[in-house]
């Protein structure tokens, strides 16, 4: 399964992921040197249970107790998607929730709750549908007692009326590895492994996509692209025929237009580890045998992937049935949510892709919007509704495709 980190700029998600897995999803070298995340991290920890001793010291990521030396006992193997908290980057938290079954918001003691980015990812949350909620109360070990009670009383009175109204707040210090066996109880008892269909056929968003090849790489060693993301349904096994859709935009005769992609799977890794058929659940990487210059640098990251003929129609224009909040979050000062008009330019969610759409026709309860980059997207898909204010993105709505 997958557990999106989400929460305001520098509020612990990276170092979180980090004390839990031992990875360090902040790999591009921008983030490293800004010392934020840019683009959607990963990283897998297993969760594990030791026999003698009590809860919640029982709880670990560790093969050895630390506390009586017993060997543990796997519990299940999750995925960190690990989103940037900085406002301008809210385009890239919303193509990782498509993709999350449960979330761990990081609240940082440090600061008055809630922040701008605080409330905007916890209402995105709401939006794709998540609501199995964990919250953090994080950098507990840089405040006094009192205040940190204070600071937990803000979060209570922010997270009324919410999805995350009756979540659990675990206090913790990231950065000291304190009290994560509490959070891993909570998260084990919060956020359950979702059942999903696996005889129906494969379903897959992509986040990420790369060329693993290293500068130089000889022509005979040279491999081809991966796809990184979540399988939604279905199996996939290593030798299946794929299509990908939008797909890629070719010219002819003077016109544009998309034609899916065909390739084969070549080698899947899921949990670290080499396997030949994945089902749902958790992240994968699918290596394939397209050229490694179709997937540099994240560019096929927002379509879809299936069998030939299994996937959802392409989209070149949406007809959204939507609702408005009543007032725009993520900002310093809220304002009032005003009506979407003809001919304006919002930023659409769609599972993993992002794409621009220019309203055509608009009524109280549905639009008509002219896409920019066309879009894979099934009849009932969540649409996110973001509005451009302040030079910066921002939430405005949600709806579903018609």
């Amino acid at each position: 399964m997958n557990i999106g980190m989400v929460g305001h700029v520098d509020h612990g998600k990276t170092t979180l992921v980090n004390a839990l897995s031992g990875e360090w999803t902040d790999r591009h070298s921008e983030e490293i040197r800004r010392g934020i995340s840019i683009r959607l991290g990963y990283a897998d920890a297993t969760f594990r249970r030791c026999p003698v001793c009590k809860e919640p010291e029982c709880y670990t990521v560790e093969e050895v107790c630390k506390h009586c030396g017993s060997k543990t006992e796997e519990l299940r193997t999750v995925s960190f998607v690990d989103s940037p908290g900085h406002e301008a980057l809210m385009a890239t938290m919303l193509s990782g929730a498509a993709i999350m079954d449960g979330a761990v918001l990081l609240i940082a003691a440090t600061e008055p709750c809630p922040q701008p980015q605080t409330k905007e990812h916890l209402m995105a949350l709401s939006i794709v549908g998540i609501e199995k909620v964990v919250i953090v109360q994080n950098k507990i070990d840089l405040v006094s007692r009192k205040e940190a009670i204070e600071h937990y009383l803000q979060i209570k009175e922010f997270i009324k009326g919410t999805i995350a109204e009756k979540a659990p707040i675990i206090p913790i210090s990231a950065q000291q590895s304190v009290n994560l066996d509490v959070l891993i109880q909570s998260i084990e008892q919060t956020i359950p492994t979702p059942s999903r269909p696996s005889n129906e056929p494969p379903l897959m968003y992509i986040a990420r996509s790369f060329d693993v090849n290293k500068p130089g790489t000889p022509i005979e060693d040279i491999k081809g692209g991966v796809i990184g993301g979540s399988l939604i349904q279905g199996k996939l096994r290593v030798g299946d025929k794929l299509e990908i859709r939008p797909g890629r935009m070719v010219t002819s005769g003077g016109r544009e237009r998309w034609v899916p992609i065909e390739t084969e799977i070549t080698s899947i890794m899921a949990g670290g580890e080499l396997v030949e058929e994945v089902t749902p659940g958790g992240l994968i990487g699918v290596g394939t045998k397209l050229d490694p210059s179709m997937t540099i640098e994240d560019s096929l990251a927002g379509q879809c992937v299936g069998l030939k003929g299994t996937l959802p129609p392409t989209r070149d224009e949406l007809v959204i049935r939507f609702h408005l909040l009543e007032r725009v979050v993520g900002v310093a000062k809220e304002v009032e949510t005003t009506a979407i008009k003809v001919g304006e330019s919002l930023m659409l969610s769609v599972g993993t892709a992002i794409t621009m759409g220019e309203v055509k026709k608009v009524t109280r309860e549905t639009m008509e919007v002219e896409l920019s980059r066309p879009i894979c997207a099934k009849t009932g898909a969540r649409v996110a509704i973001a509005r451009k204010i302040s030079a910066r993105w921002h939430l405005i709505g949600a709806g579903t495709v018609e």
